[in-house]
């Protein structure tokens, strides 16, 4: 049950999943309220510091996933061939909107060639730094991939509704509980 197999999610899987999707929602939240922080909010210094170190812990986690995605049998998706389609396009699109986001959000921290201190448990180094507008390009992109992301992934959800509801598919419990072969 720890591993996927060809009718459901392992519980690894799983776990990935809904601890990305908390983390995201969160980490979008945060960065939307961030923003309008004054100078002498307490929280000033202090979010962008939470926002960078869960980013940074939310990278790894989403390159573990595509890491065990690609050694870990996908279960089959019901429903036309169309919906299936879009289904394989849209884990795509939210996986590259990930990657984009966090990316991004990387170039912004390391633009002046300073790491990324993760909590202070360690430090992720600015391996890019001193582009040209290198903090105000990867800012936009931050901020565009973050909505359409977010977007993206309400789509995800609403499909994942839709086919519990309307079609009677299994898919969004497959993605709460898993069961043996």
């Amino acid at each position: 049950m720890w591993r996927n197999h060809r009718s459901g999610w392992g519980w690894i899987t799983i776990a990935l999943h809904w601890i990305s999707a908390v983390a995201i929602i969160g980490l979008f939240v945060l960065g939307w309220w961030m923003v309008d922080l004054g100078y002498y909010d307490a929280w000033y210094n202090l979010a962008p510091w939470w926002h960078r170190s869960l980013g940074m812990l939310v990278l790894g986690l989403t390159l573990a996933r595509l890491v065990w995605r690609l050694v870990q049998p996908a279960p089959r998706v019901p429903g036309k061939r169309l919906e299936r389609l879009g289904a394989h396009l849209g884990h795509i699109g939210l996986y590259g909107l990930m990657l984009a986001v966090m990316v991004s959000g990387y170039l912004i921290s390391t633009a002046k060639g300073r790491g990324i201190d993760v909590f202070g448990w360690f430090e992720v180094p600015a391996l890019i730094s001193g582009l040209p507008d290198q903090a105000s390009i990867a800012g936009s992109v931050h901020w565009y991939s973050a909505v359409a992301l977010m977007s993206l992934a309400g789509l995800h959800a609403l499909a994942a509704l839709k086919h519990h509801y309307l079609d009677r598919h299994d898919v969004l419990r497959r993605m709460l509980v898993a069961r043996s072969h």
